[in-house]
């Protein structure tokens, strides 16, 4: 768990602290910090009190958003930081099109799999 930097911070358009994904998950917030331990989701240090935050848009419909966890793993093998993969994920592709987080909330994994594969060649 890292801190963020600016550029990346304002690449995310919102964030929430892990009670909040702790209530959008319906489970307890050690359960949220063991996903996090895990690498199923990413949570970084940010804003005056360096509270632990993950992207709003890695939760959908009460639970994370399919395939993230297999593209933070894809992303953590290629030797990615915290903080390249979430500016990997929120960086707008004219060819996706959107971002590589949007694709996944789209349910259009498999093309950002395919890529996060790519960085590794």
């Amino acid at each position: 768990m890292t801190e963020i930097d600016a550029k990346t911070d304002a690449l995310v358009p919102d964030w929430l602290t892990l009670p909040d994904i702790a209530e959008r998950l319906d489970v307890v917030v050690t359960r949220v910090r063991q996903l996090v331990k895990e690498g199923q989701l990413i949570a970084v240090r940010r804003g005056e009190n360096r509270v632990l935050q993950v992207p709003a848009d890695f939760i959908g419909d009460g639970r994370i958003v399919k395939g993230l966890p297999g593209t933070i793993t894809l992303l953590k093998d290629d030797g990615f930081t915290d903080e390249e993969m979430l500016e990997w994920l929120f960086t707008p592709d004219d060819t996706l099109p959107g971002t590589p987080a949007q694709a996944l909330r789209e349910n259009r994994g498999t093309e950002v799999k395919r890529r996060a594969q790519a960085l590794a060649v």
